[in-house]
């Protein structure tokens, strides 16, 4: 960690690497219970902090003077919001500040953290975190530029790699797959042929992505009622299964039955009804649910788990390959930040150096009346003189300070270009 002086960036948290799912979940925060949060890390004199709160993570990212002391302030802050003792869960969090720090908070903004890797929604869940920081007053200009500069990184990662292309999941696949052929799914329907619990979690992945109706069917119905109200949806009869195919858009099969209640003749007569619009079919049932001559059909997509699955391992392919590319943007961006934020900090003492030098070659000029080689001369001792004093001081003390002297040489030849020993400087 870093020693008190000027601010400094620092993490301190904890995320599906370092902690027990267990520990995530006392210590998560409610999006409506973030300002509060906030509030106490004020009242522990942490004056620029952002809380970032989801299932894979909860960390705080912040800037301060000591990162040593306010880090152990928002370690205990977190386990008193866990019901924790002082220490208890040290083992579990993790301490980063400076370049660490940083690249750690770049990496999470570009998803580069995530179980995930890629997820699209982590660049939000991270913007929503910096604008409650705003809210309430502790995003202040030294952590602002810190996050902003993670946006911009997070923004080159999306726009220069593959890292958020295909789906890393059956669910993504079914859902690309979905929109791939109908387009916007807030006009889309389905219907759920079955309660098995594949064909639910499907089901749940179109619901979140937009898709408008839902209609469910089974066997037994009470079933179906029970998972209808879980899905908020609503229930066919089974024998009613032919008339209801011609409304769908897709269909999602995880009945299981012996023998496919789909046939190829039910598909026909669902797309001539359609008009021959398409119908996106995920069977998922063992056995399968849809005869699978359907596949043949022009304007039917059949596809069995064994396909989706092919489509989400090309996807973590995709994006495993992308994660190095990716990590060098952050690498970049970071080198970048600290290069900038170094030059801005050294612009006050330039200015300070230029008045300086500029007084003084106003009083060589004013003593020497006029006289250009006096004036210089003046000027160039006038100078030296400080600098040569200091230098006489630290080579008059111990040996202790020899290293300084060296250092205190070595900064000098770089900052004014001074050829080595040896060396001839020609005018």
């Amino acid at each position: 960690m870093a020693a008190a002086g000027r601010p400094t960036a620092l993490v301190v948290g904890a995320n599906q690497r370092s902690s027990s799912l267990a520990l995530r979940d006392r210590l998560y925060v409610e999006e409506d219970a973030h300002g509060a949060f906030l509030n106490i890390l004020r009242a522990e004199g942490i004056r620029e902090a952002l809380l970032v709160s989801t299932c894979d993570r909860v960390e705080v990212h912040a800037v301060h003077a000591d990162a040593d002391e306010a880090a152990r302030r928002i370690a205990r802050v977190l386990a008193r919001h866990g019901s924790y003792d002082a220490g208890e869960i040290d083992t579990q969090l993790y301490l980063l500040s400076g370049e660490a720090a940083l690249r750690h908070m770049f990496a999470v903004a570009a998803s580069l953290e995530s179980t995930v890797v890629g997820e699209p929604n982590v660049l939000g869940q991270f913007k929503a975190s910096w604008r409650a920081a705003h809210a309430a007053g502790l995003c202040g200009k030294d952590l602002d530029a810190c996050v902003r500069a993670a946006f911009a990184a997070a923004k080159r990662v999306r726009n220069e790699t593959a890292i958020g292309e295909g789906p890393v999941s059956v669910v993504a696949a079914a859902v690309d797959l979905a929109r791939t052929v109908h387009g916007d799914l807030a006009r889309s329907s389905a219907l759920m042929i079955g309660t098995g619990e594949m064909g639910e979690m499907l089901a749940a992945g179109l619901r979140e992505a937009g898709l408008a109706r839902l209609s469910l069917t089974d066997t037994r119905p009470a079933r179906a009622e029970v998972v209808a109200r879980v899905l908020e949806c609503h229930t066919l009869e089974i024998g009613g299964l032919a008339e209801a195919l011609p409304q769908a858009d897709i269909v999602i099969g995880c009945l299981g039955g012996r023998t496919p209640v789909v046939s190829a003749g039910m598909a026909r007569a669902a797309l001539r009804l359609r008009r021959n619009r398409p119908i996106v079919i995920v069977d998922t049932g063992l056995p399968g649910d849809v005869d699978p001559l359907a596949d043949r059909l022009e304007g039917v997509f059949l596809y069995t788990l064994d396909d989706l699955e092919r489509v989400a391992r090309a996807g973590r392919k995709t994006r495993s390959e992308a994660l190095e590319q990716a990590r060098r943007i952050v690498d970049d961006e970071v080198a970048t930040f600290l290069r900038d934020r170094a030059e801005r900090a050294a612009v006050p003492m330039l200015a300070r150096l230029r008045a300086h030098f500029e007084y003084v070659r106003a009083q060589a000029l004013a003593d020497a009346g006029g006289d250009a080689e006096k004036a210089t001369r003046l000027l160039i001792n006038r100078l030296l003189h400080d600098p040569t004093t200091r230098l006489r001081e630290m080579a008059g003390r111990q040996n202790e300070d020899e290293a300084e002297l060296e250092r205190a040489g070595d900064l000098l030849a770089r900052l004014f270009d001074i050829p080595g020993e040896g060396d001839e400087e020609t005018p």
